[in-house]
């Protein structure tokens, strides 16, 4: 498939995701979908996941944790069968009602017109800051 086809498949995503289509999206992705994302172990939405439950798994520890305020995929780079989109975004932390900014780097591989790997970058430090201060003072 052509750059701009891998582009548009990974826009979808995203148009999918602003919907709050969480099984439009996941119509997106290949059914051995390998899905990593950054942080510790006691970062509910970290690790790497497999798969469509994998990635339905994701969504569902993203949505109990966080809320998203704002959600911005700035910048689209496509090259063979990888896509990657640099943006930001800021989220709610559910546990203490403090919002973190996110900066945010994913990569996807496209394969047959579905995504087969996605991978995010970014510094989870304040999020894990956040959970980690309300889990001490349930422990206090």
């Amino acid at each position: 498939m052509s750059d701009q086809q891998n582009l548009s498949i990974v826009r979808q995503g995203y148009d999918a995701f602003g919907r709050g289509d969480i099984p439009g999206l996941l119509s997106l992705f290949d059914e051995g979908i390998s899905w990593v994302t950054p942080g510790p172990p006691d970062l509910p939405t970290a690790g790497r996941r497999t798969g469509h439950a994998g990635a339905a798994q994701f969504f569902q520890a993203l949505s109990d944790t966080f809320d998203i305020l704002r959600f911005e995929p700035k910048e689209f780079i496509a090259q063979g069968d990888r896509v990657l989109v640099i943006g930001d975004d800021t989220s709610r932390v559910k546990v203490t009602g403090n919002s973190v900014d996110f900066r945010w780097v994913h990569v996807f591989t496209v394969r047959n017109g579905k995504i087969t790997a996605f991978e995010e970058f970014g510094d989870t430090s304040a999020a894990v800051t956040e959970l980690r201060s309300a889990g001490s003072k349930a422990h206090a």
